[in-house]
């Protein structure tokens, strides 16, 4: 019987379950089908590890439009919070 290493190459930390257990399957056919398979299923882990990687990258920039409102939210409160002060200051000269 063969490893699913053979089938997979990379670490296979970053992969589905199901995935893993794919190759594993894959491992233990005959060789004369293997080779036909193979090749296609390298199509789909490259495919799961780009998807995998284009959706970390959604999420960091999420994480950083998160972060970046909050910044401009305080910034629009403290500069309001400055014009309120500055019209009551006004205000207050005038009188």
């Amino acid at each position: 019987m063969s490893n699913p290493g053979h089938v997979l190459k990379g670490p296979i930390d970053q992969l589905p379950a199901d995935v893993v257990e794919l190759a594993a399957a894959l491992a233990q056919i005959p060789t004369e089908h293997r080779v036909r398979v193979e090749p296609l299923f390298s199509r789909v882990v490259e495919s799961t590890k780009r998807r995998r990687r284009i959706l970390n990258l959604v999420q960091d920039a999420l994480s950083q439009l998160r972060l970046d409102m909050k910044y401009l939210m305080f910034d629009l409160e403290a500069t309001r919070r400055e014009r309120d002060e500055l019209r009551r200051q006004i205000e207050g000269s005038t009188e």
